[in-house]
């Protein structure tokens, strides 16, 4: 684990985007930005933007780097469930993978009956809603409880500027999104990568509560999965070691995700709209321990961090594809 001072050093070097002339044109996501390679390939490079509430608020050392290699760990943990784009990891920050066409579904699944936003299934359920997202849920259940199974709750794909629709997975056929054959192998690989993702969680010292996964289609028709998987930005997780005591004294469990940044403009009075309030370089420093230690608990790999400032060694790995 590095030294908070070490990372508090490298907040002015956080990788913010790639400074390159690419010739053949690409994307820029909130997260990632993407370089296209002729024959249907790309270079995605994993930055160290952080976003939440639809914003990006910060950039955070190393950042970029976990959610790389905490992807491609899962990938290759989940293949023989079902294909994923990655063709290799030439750079800390960048994977070169598959062209896809990106499913217009994105599938949230769901472990534990928990939140507190609008959507949420504990939201919900606390105001006495009992049929929630095609499912139907007995009186009595508590909290921040597992549920008997993990279930889906998908949602569409907002267009630019749009947010995503909460939809049944009814109506993910209903409406056309999907054929009846792909949704369904879709959802079954989901469910098979969520109990996998739990399975070694735990094993970690983690427990998996929930998630969303993307899906798309290669050019010879292949479901693969896209994106990224198990990450802090894409999933919540819960310390093992005190989740039952806490509870039982119907405490909230210990997050080991983005909810503590969250949490932290929540505090503020921050929730999205209008100007944030400008971060510390402590909670800076605090979140990017965060990634790290989530990486080394889910992989029990030890993470190196690669050369800072980023850029050049980024720009050399990208360099070597044209």
């Amino acid at each position: 684990m590095l030294d908070r001072a070490i990372l508090k050093q490298h907040i002015p070097q956080a990788l913010t985007g790639v400074e390159i002339d690419w010739p053949h044109g690409g994307e820029r996501g909130k997260v990632r930005d993407l370089f296209a390679l002729p024959d249907n390939r790309w270079l995605i490079v994993t930055t160290d933007r952080l976003s939440a509430f639809d914003r990006i608020l910060a950039a955070v050392p190393f950042k970029g780097q976990v959610l790389n290699q905490l992807s491609a760990f899962w990938f290759e943990q989940t293949a023989d469930i079902i294909p994923n784009h990655i063709i290799d990891v030439p750079d800390p920050n960048t994977s070169l993978v598959v062209g896809c066409e990106t499913l217009p579904v994105e599938v949230v699944v769901r472990g534990y009956i928990t939140g507190v936003t609008t959507t949420a299934l504990w939201y919900r359920y606390s105001l006495g809603e009992r049929h929630i997202y095609g499912y139907d849920f007995p009186d009595g259940l508590v909290k921040n409880q597992p549920l008997p199974e993990p279930i889906i709750t998908p949602t569409t794909k907002g267009r630019a500027g749009e947010h995503d629709e909460r939809i049944t997975c009814a109506e993910v056929t209903e409406r056309s999104l999907l054929d009846t054959e792909t949704w369904e192998q879709v959802q079954a690989a989901a469910l098979a990568i969520f109990k996998r993702g739990q399975e070694i969680a735990r094993q970690g010292g983690l427990i998996l509560v929930d998630t969303k996964y993307e899906f798309g289609r290669t050019p010879d028709g292949k479901i693969t999965i896209i994106d990224e998987v198990h990450t802090p930005d894409s999933s919540r997780f819960w310390l093992v070691e005190s989740y039952e005591e806490l509870a039982a004294q119907g405490e909230e469990p210990e997050n080991f995700d983005k909810e503590f940044l969250r949490l932290w403009y929540a505090e503020r009075g921050y929730r999205g709209d209008g100007e944030p309030p400008e971060p510390t370089d402590d909670l800076i420093a605090q979140v990017s321990e965060r990634y790290i230690a989530l990486y080394e608990m889910l992989t029990g790999r030890t993470f190196e961090p690669g050369a800072y400032p980023a850029n050049p060694r980024i720009v050399s790995a990208l360099e070597a594809f044209l």
